[in-house]
């Protein structure tokens, strides 16, 4: 049976390779939605079918260091500018002289820089549990297991591992966790398996730990293009008073919390996908 996407690749000018999943028809209005910190395009595979329905071309690029795209020879570059550097020249390479943004997490700061640039291409941008606040707390959180694993002799270890560091996405059932899983571990030789990301993708993230919390609002300010904010009702990551600041300053966005979750919505559950493409579809 063949894939319900189909899968790309860009070369940039180095010769390092952006690997990218994609669903919908060529030349139709364009999503890029991108993953969070030690996540893979493949998280949007409920998400990215329901908006290619409704008519998007939607492109979801791995990161540079996850998925199937290169590591970088220098771990320092695993950061947001380079980041943001790259997402525009796969835009530029398949012509996109505009789109909507989703991002997750480190997706979602991506996409701010991206936004807050002059004359953007984002026309629409959706934050997913992120935004110009990032609490100490949550920073702390994601350094005690970014680039560090356990041996993972078993899918079944892995699935564990995987459930005990996302725990906050909230309750998902047997195989979705079990989908959360696949999709960012791959098999050893020997037939254990290993996260499949750069470990080194940790060392810029721990050189620069702060001693508070990390503001952006510089950046978040000088964005203009409609802009929805989700929360994750325990969400340590990004505060309520947070939201609250977002919807007056800046683009002024529209917030939503999604119950019952914390960092992030992983927008497989239907409820969570209509308050995106709601959103999304609302801004054509």
């Amino acid at each position: 049976m063949s894939e319900p996407f189909r899968r790309g690749t860009f070369r940039l000018p180095a010769g390092r390779r952006i690997a990218y999943v994609e669903w919908g028809e060529l030349g139709a209005e364009t999503l890029v939605c991108v993953h969070g910190l030690t996540r893979c395009a493949r998280d949007f595979d409920f998400f990215a079918p329901e908006m290619a329905r409704h008519g998007y071309r939607v492109i979801c690029p791995d990161v540079p260091g996850r998925g199937d795209s290169d590591w970088l020879k220098e771990p320092m570059d695993y950061a947001i500018p380079a980041y943001a550097k790259d997402m525009l020249m796969l835009m530029a390479d398949q012509k996109l002289e505009s789109v909507r943004w989703l991002g997750t997490s480190l997706g979602g700061l991506i996409g701010m820089a991206i936004a807050a640039m002059p004359e953007s291409p984002i026309q629409s941008l959706a934050l997913n549990d992120v935004g110009p606040v990032l609490t100490l707390a949550a920073i702390k959180r994601i350094a005690e297991y970014v680039g560090k694993w356990p041996p993972l002799p078993t899918i079944e270890a892995a699935e564990q591992f995987v459930r005990a560091t996302s725990a906050t996405f909230g309750p998902h059932t047997d195989a979705e966790w079990r989908f959360l899983t696949e999709h960012v571990v791959r098999r050893n030789a020997d037939g254990s398996f290993r996260m499949h990301y750069d470990p080194a993708i940790a060392i810029p993230f721990n050189a620069e730990l702060p001693e508070r919390d990390l503001e952006l609002w510089k950046l978040y300010d000088t964005i203009h293009c409609p802009t929805l904010v989700l929360r994750g009702e325990h969400s340590d990551l990004l505060t309520r008073e947070t939201v609250a600041q977002m919807a007056v300053r800046g683009p002024r966005a529209h917030a939503i919390e999604i119950r019952g979750v914390g960092h992030a919505p992983t927008l497989i559950h239907a409820d969570q996908i209509a308050v995106v493409r709601d959103f999304l579809l609302a801004g054509r």
